[in-house]
């Protein structure tokens, strides 16, 4: 059960902070900052300098569901998986990626933008698709997936902002991904701006859903 644990903390958190920082140090006060402003779902880029390092740093803080992300290969799924990750994320979809997390109860959320993409993913044993690039395709794609796809969990990243979640949760996301919105004006010596970024999302997500 422990896939579907985690896709349940994912459902359940479902703002996903999705992290790109310069160095270790700096990465871990970002991350901070999210967790304090209430996201509790980090996806850790690989395209972050150490982020293997990352991952098993923040792995296992308390009520947290660390996952890896930009993940392109099936060697950095393993270094991720074995550094703690919850669970692997790719900007594309990769069956090899795909097998080495369900042989390891990860959920594995790959990049797709074309219904062949999302069926094949479903045929490896994908549990989400992750919509991308989100900011592109819009929150109607969603709706025009689900009508010959009504079965499949989908999560968009980029494009994701205060103003159009409402639009992604009506029409059934899974859940967001966040990026480039939460570092909105930081500039390396103000982690309390990240931290009110993600306070104004959390606050956002509530009052769309009428959540605590």
């Amino acid at each position: 059960m422990k896939k579907f644990e985690t896709l349940n903390k994912i459902h359940k958190n479902y703002l996903v902070a999705v992290v790109r920082g310069k160095n270790f140090d700096d990465t871990v006060k970002m991350i901070d900052a999210i967790i304090k402003g209430g996201i509790r779902n980090i996806e850790i880029t690989y395209t972050t300098p150490k982020a293997s390092e990352l991952i098993e740093h923040f792995a296992d803080t308390p009520n947290i569901c660390v996952g890896a992300g930009t993940v392109m290969s099936r060697e950095t799924a393993d270094a991720a998986i074995r550094s703690g990750a919850k669970y692997v994320v790719s900007p594309h979809f990769d069956p090899d990626i795909s097998a080495l997390c369900n042989l390891n109860q990860i959920p594995y959320l790959p990049g797709c933008t074309t219904a062949t993409e999302i069926t094949q993913a479903l045929k490896s044993g994908v549990d989400v698709i992750k919509i991308f690039p989100g900011g592109l395709l819009g929150a109607s794609y969603m709706k025009d997936i689900k009508g010959p796809i009504p079965h499949v969990n989908l999560m968009p990243s980029g494009g994701v902002n205060k103003e159009n979640m409402g639009d992604w949760i009506n029409n059934g996301a899974f859940a967001v991904g966040i990026g480039s919105a939460l570092v909105k004006g930081y500039d390396g010596s103000n982690p309390e701006v990240i931290s009110e970024n993600a306070k104004a999302f959390s606050t956002r997500y509530k009052e769309l859903t009428g959540g605590e």
